[in-house]
């Protein structure tokens, strides 16, 4: 049977096909509507099990068709069963994305301390412990929303955007702004690995979002990227739950 999987975040809305375990095909979307599901299920008669996790509004239209439409339809809310334990002290304040990016991090190393970064809008820094629970984690403005604070915050800044190439010290204002903001997000990461590295043994760094790549090869330290981490982690949840039935 294939799973469809939804993930509608704060800039892109992903949808992604599942074979099980297996991803067959993710594609990104601008807005996603009934239609657009429609044709899925006509393409794929076998679909028949849906999960949808989103941070905006609900779309009534969109949450009725597919709950008539599939045999098993789960929207991830905080009462939503989970293949691992989860001590957030706050469950229904718990953002979808980093419950089910620490989801697809133990699917991929089940048993193991894990540190997930999710560098998106904002960076969120969880961890994942060694008994397979979801034990919390810190939450940090992304790269571009420390660029668009300078500018909206201050009379004179401008509106700088990201850059692989930079300094460390900046002789003029936008160098200053991309070096003061760019070291000082790294200088937070590195620091902030480090930090759990000395309090969790054996730790598995694993990152995702779309701001992974800026990240890649300017950390000195072994990470696994996955910019599909949340998909399998929302799949993960949807056959938990179908085994449950």
């Amino acid at each position: 049977m294939i799973n469809l999987v939804i993930d509608i975040g704060n800039s892109r809305t992903k949808i992604a096909l599942f074979n099980q375990h297996d991803l067959m095909f993710n594609v990104p979307i601008d807005h996603l509507t009934v239609s657009h599901v429609k044709m899925l299920k006509d393409e794929h008669p076998q679909l028949t099990k849906a999960i949808l996790s989103s941070v905006k509004p609900k779309d009534e239209e969109l949450i009725k068709f597919m709950s008539e439409q599939f045999e098993l339809f789960i929207e991830l809310d905080h009462q939503t069963e989970l293949p691992i334990g989860n001590l957030y002290e706050t469950p229904e304040t718990l953002g979808k994305d980093r419950l089910a990016a620490a989801v697809g991090a133990n699917e991929l190393f089940p048993d193991q301390n894990l540190l997930v970064i999710d560098a998106g809008t904002a960076i969120t820094y969880d961890l994942v412990s060694e008994k397979n629970q979801f034990i919390g984690g810190n939450i940090s403005p992304g790269l571009e929303m420390r660029f668009k604070a300078l500018n909206q915050f201050t009379g004179k800044l401008p509106l700088v955007s990201h850059s692989d190439e930079f300094q460390l010290i900046g002789r003029n204002t936008p160098d200053a702004i991309r070096a003061g903001v760019q070291n000082g997000i790294l200088f937070e990461a590195a620091e902030t690995i480090d930090l759990f590295n000395r309090n969790y043994q054996n730790l598995q760094i694993i990152m995702t979002g779309g701001d992974s790549n800026f990240f890649d090869k300017k950390l000195n330290y072994s990470i696994f990227v996955h910019f599909n981490l949340t998909l399998i982690g929302l799949n993960r949840i949807l056959e938990h739950n179908a085994k449950k039935k």
